[in-house]
């Protein structure tokens, strides 16, 4: 399919759902994606892709001019949108069971998006793997200033690769991270980055089970920082202690929602 793909030029729409192509297969789409100047729809959902198979296709589609919708895991994505190549600033894709498959190409498109202001991918389901790939997206891209990933089960790993991502990042102001279980180990992460990260203003840590310890981490990196002016830790286990420790951490115009 691939081969004759890389030929045909009046193929638009190619569904190829529930065949178990693997990430051999993918390799084989992608290579054909990098040549094939008409294909504008692609189904691929359902195939174990797997983190390999996504980061082929993901390859491809820097190179593709042409594809403009592609599903991986039961939602079409916009693809020249995330891409910029049809510049919008805002892009909803909150609550549709996307997995990290499409995280990774996400993450693959959105790196040079020099347009793309917001993106809310809230309550899906990218994991760590899907974070991994836009944390590495947000060290390249110096244009989106708003993320939203709460409820997208990133974990512990997946905040270490998101605050790998924020040291390096100047431009992101805004980052929703609630309810994603980044437990204490998780929140140090997030805190180490916030001591070198000078752009992000509005942080939400909501509901991630972190404990006191961790908010320690947290509150020495508040006193290093200097632009971040809300912080929501809210339905956390803090104890009062921890949480006065907190307040005593930050200056007095930062927002401290605990």
């Amino acid at each position: 399919i691939g081969e004759a793909l890389k030929k045909n030029p009046v193929l638009i729409s190619l569904s190829l759902f529930h065949n178990s192509i693997g990430p051999e297969g993918a390799k084989h789409i992608g290579e054909a994606l990098k040549s094939n100047m008409v294909l504008t729809t692609l189904m691929l959902q359902w195939n174990l892709l797997g983190e390999k198979g996504a980061q082929h296709i993901g390859e491809a589609l820097k190179i593709n001019k042409m594809l403009t919708s592609l599903d991986l895991d039961g939602h079409a994505l916009p693809i020249l949108e995330l891409k910029g190549v049809s510049p919008v600033e805002t892009i909803e894709l909150q609550g549709k069971g996307l997995t990290h498959l499409s995280g990774i190409v996400i993450a693959s498109c959105i790196s040079s998006n020099l347009v793309l202001k917001s993106l809310n991918l809230n309550y899906n389901e990218i994991g760590n793997e899907g974070a991994q790939h836009i944390g590495e997206a947000l060290k390249i891209n110096d244009a989106l200033t708003t993320l939203n990933l709460m409820s997208n089960g990133i974990g512990a790993k997946g905040a270490q690769h998101i605050g790998e991502g924020l040291q390096i990042n100047k431009a992101l102001t805004t980052l929703n991270l609630a309810w994603n279980s980044i437990h204490n180990q998780g929140a140090q992460h997030i805190g180490k980055a916030l001591k070198s990260n000078m752009a992000l203003t509005t942080l939400d840590l909501g509901g991630n089970e972190i404990g006191d310890e961790s908010a320690q981490h947290i509150g020495e990196a508040l006193k290093k920082n200097t632009v971040l002016t809300t912080l929501s830790i809210r339905n956390n286990e803090l104890n009062d202690a921890a949480k006065e420790a907190l307040k005593a951490a930050v200056c007095t115009e930062v927002d401290l929602q605990l």
